[in-house]
């Protein structure tokens, strides 16, 4: 029995499948509900096949509760990029009809034709930090809707006093000062005690989630929170994010992931790039957070902020610098971190850490690059060489003679 490829494209009640060989000859299909019936039934049909792949478009998406029952029972599982997918749907015949039936078939395509795929691992650890992550983040946006209808009832109870960055202290002061005699004032009033008791309640929460984090980021042995800027909640997020950092090959591969790379916009002899919006948006966030948090404090960061400053930057390019070397930074910490846990469990092992990368520093900062590499933040080839040569004329040009001289 050859080996094949189950493209899954998954929903949140249902997941089409297609199985098809290394030849792209289609096999079976179906479609199946993702309760415990239809998980059961897909896992019976799949069984046909013994030798057999599991490829899941968006496995930290819509389709991570199936690639974690997956895991869990022991298959093998990659991860497909939608825009993959969507790449294979495009020239595919069809006119580009998206169905579940064709995603799926583009799904398994990808995996046919792409050897570097993710590989998923089942790691209970980490799956527990991306949703402590997640609950942080709800958790995040909870406290500041609440914190935008507080203040706009402090506005009407207390016109003039609206604050910047309203802590819950603040509002309980504001609010002792403020005893309304009619109804409405009243009633404005008890809403605006009950948005604090929300608000207070929110922030003992994200107090808690945040202790569970750091606990756990150093329950990995990560030293990320060793950089300045990166606290629980940063290190947490990478580490969920990231997973593997071998599957970057370098750093300006981990860079225009999580969007600190800018883009080429070089045309004829104009050299220049501008802002990837593109990349994981959350891991900009965080690296953004921390480049805010440098700014702040005394940091070599800062000082590096400045003398982009000096140099006739903005202060967004000098942000955007700042943040491609956290982004760095960040790299060589979790390649550190890396091949520590490798040493720890293969003490026998070569000094070579993840992805063949060897040597890796076991200190990093924000600013500390090697000599040898530019300040600039873009790793992207420059412009490319002339390659047109000048007309030949057929014959070597006669040797230039010295001028002469008169004394």
């Amino acid at each position: 029995m050859t080996k094949v490829i189950i493209g899954v494209d998954p929903h949140k009640l249902s997941a089409t499948i297609e199985v098809i060989d290394r030849h792209e000859k289609r096999l079976g299909s179906g479609r199946f509900g993702t309760d415990q019936a239809g998980y059961t039934a897909m896992r019976t049909y799949a069984k046909n096949w013994p030798d057999r792949i599991w490829a899941i478009e968006g496995s930290n998406g819509a389709g991570r509760p199936l690639a974690q029952r997956l895991l869990e029972a022991g298959e093998h599982v990659v991860d497909v990029p939608a825009k993959l997918a969507a790449r294979v749907r495009l020239f595919d015949t069809g006119h580009n009809r998206k169905t579940d039936a064709r995603d799926a078939h583009s799904i398994a395509v990808v995996a046919v034709r792409t050897k570097t795929l993710r590989v998923l691992r089942a790691d209970g650890e980490l799956e527990a930090l991306r949703m402590l992550c997640d609950r942080r983040d709800e958790l995040t946006r909870l406290r500041v809707q609440t914190v935008n209808r507080l203040q706009r009832l402090l506005a009407e109870l207390v016109p003039g006093t609206t604050k910047k960055d309203l802590t819950a202290l603040q509002a309980k002061a504001i609010l002792a000062s403020v005893r309304p005699r009619d109804i409405a004032g009243k009633t404005r009033r008890k809403i605006a005690a009950d948005e604090l008791a929300d608000l207070i309640a929110v922030e003992k929460k994200m107090t808690k989630a945040t202790a569970e984090l750091k606990a756990l980021v150093k329950a990995r042995g990560s030293r990320l929170m060793d950089l300045h800027g990166v606290g629980p909640v940063v290190a947490a997020r990478t580490l969920a994010d990231v997973g593997d950092i071998a599957r970057f090959a370098n750093r300006n591969r981990f860079a225009s992931w999580n969007g600190t790379a800018p883009l080429d916009a070089s045309s004829g002899e104009q050299n220049r790039h501008r802002l990837s919006r593109a990349g994981n948006r959350r891991m900009n966030h965080m690296i953004h957070i921390a480049a805010i948090s440098q700014i702040r404090l005394d940091t070599e960061g800062r000082a590096y902020y400045r003398r982009k400053l000096s140099a006739g930057k903005t202060k967004l390019e000098a942000l955007r610098c700042l943040k491609r070397r956290i982004s760095d930074a960040l790299y060589r910490q979790l390649l550190a971190d890396a091949e520590r846990a490798a040493l720890a469990t293969a003490p026998d092992s070569a000094g070579t850490g993840p992805g063949g990368h060897c040597g890796a520093s076991q200190e990093s900062s924000a600013v500390d690059l090697p000599p040898h590499i530019d300040t600039s933040d873009q790793p992207l080839p420059g412009p490319a060489q002339l390659t047109l040569q000048p007309p030949s004329t057929g014959r070597k040009a006669p040797p230039r003679k010295a001028p002469q001289t008169t004394g």
